[in-house]
């Protein structure tokens, strides 16, 4: 089993982001089944609140509802971000000289396109801070979510690398789960605060703009799913073993203790840091192994035994019901709706 061949390093996203994703939609009596379907996206997995679905799937659904709705941030601001909105927006900061001119830029840009949100650019000492001021009411989490997201992904490509965040605080109650957030943007994400706001070094403001009108042919051709999956914290002990167990097929992946070694770390060094960032070694692998068999069932034609032998199951039952306990959902749910 190659690398090349599971294309699983991207992970999937929770069921509750495609609830989020699809309310305002629903709201303004949009038919959400229909916008499911055209996404690729099953609706039997709305039932269940453990499954997931492929980044390519969650993309297609971004743009679904962009194109259905004219609207670029889905209907969470009372004026439209109109198709075609972000494109010019990511083109427009190329040519600023560093982060901190195109950052600026970015945020005019949003001001002036949304009603409800506006943004302003603060550095105090040594940090950064991106002050969010709602001019109406306090939003829910995947709005704010969505909001950086398109600051953030872009922060993050015009300086061709990570822009690390130390912290984000918001207005907004809590999710019920928040995982898929810490992992796109940072761990400390605090709810319930006086004010909205991220935090980074301010020493990134000072980066020069990385691209070109090449280089954003590319990104523009690869949206939403660069804003969704790319730069990922890489200083995450659960990146570094994760990238460590993707190199190889799971019949072949160590025990923890094994890589500890290869890390230079002990065994209760390498554990305290993973329970530090909410995740066991064991949970690592299965989430592997989950996120490989949905983009196997969703992208290929290889049969449940094919999927159960390259995953290291002892025989295909096995791997039915270790996906339905992932997932709450069966292989075939996802098989079924394949195109």
């Amino acid at each position: 089993m190659k690398e090349q061949d599971l294309n699983y390093s991207k992970g999937t996203i929770s069921i509750s982001l495609v609830h989020e994703a699809l309310l305002s939609a629903k709201h303004q009596g949009l038919n959400t089944q229909n916008i499911l379907v055209k996404s690729g996206i099953p609706v039997e997995l709305m039932q269940s609140n453990k499954a997931r679905v492929s980044v390519s799937q969650y993309a297609q659904l971004w743009t679904e509802l962009a194109d259905v709705m004219n609207d670029e941030f889905f209907g969470m601001d009372s004026h439209p971000m109109r198709r075609g909105s972000f494109k010019l927006l990511s083109k427009s900061v190329i040519h600023a000289e560093t982060l901190e001119i195109a950052l600026r830029q970015i945020l005019q840009f949003l001001n002036l396109v949304l009603d409800d949100f506006m943004s302003q650019l603060f550095v105090q000492e040594n940090y950064a801070y991106i002050v969010i001021y709602e001019q109406k009411q306090t939003k829910r989490m995947f709005s704010y979510a969505t909001y950086l997201m398109l600051i953030h992904g872009l922060m993050c490509w015009l300086s061709g690398q990570r822009i690390l965040l130390k912290q984000i605080q918001l207005k907004c109650n809590a999710p019920l789960d928040d995982q898929d957030y810490k992992v796109r943007f940072c761990k400390d994400i605090q709810y319930n605060s006086n004010e909205n706001y991220i935090q980074f070094d301010a020493n990134y403001l000072n980066i020069p703009i990385k691209q070109d009108t090449q280089s954003w042919y590319r990104f523009i051709q690869r949206t939403p799913q660069n804003l969704l999956v790319r730069f990922k914290n890489p200083n995450a002990i659960s990146s570094q073993i994760r990238k460590h167990l993707m190199n190889v097929p799971p019949s072949e992946w160590l025990e923890l203790n094994e890589i500890a070694q290869r890390l230079n770390m002990s065994d209760a060094t390498i554990q305290r840091r993973l329970k530090s960032e909410g995740i066991s070694y064991q949970q690592l692998k299965n989430d592997i192994r989950r996120d490989t068999a949905i983009e196997f069932l969703t992208k290929t034609d290889k049969s449940l035994q094919d999927i159960s032998d390259e995953l290291n199951f002892h025989d295909p039952s096995a791997f039915h019901r270790a996906f339905k306990k992932w997932t709450g959902v069966s292989p075939g749910t996802y098989r079924q709706h394949k195109e």
